[in-house]
């Protein structure tokens, strides 16, 4: 079994990453089958916590 650059190869051709239907971010993960970004399938409510509002606060 070999490792480094041959290795690397195989890791081609696989996406796992989409654009999100409801935030338009290239977060939703198409294996997974949710966003990364706004918790689209897996919850109705926005992925939001609090030390995102530290920011918009400044």
């Amino acid at each position: 079994m070999t490792k480094g650059t041959p290795s690397m190869g195989k890791k081609s051709g696989k996406k796992n990453f989409a654009r999100c239907r409801r935030c338009g971010k290239s977060a939703y993960h198409i294996r997974k089958k949710k966003c990364a970004s706004c918790g689209f399938g897996n919850t109705a409510k926005l992925r939001v916590f609090n030390w995102m509002k530290l920011s918009k606060r400044r």
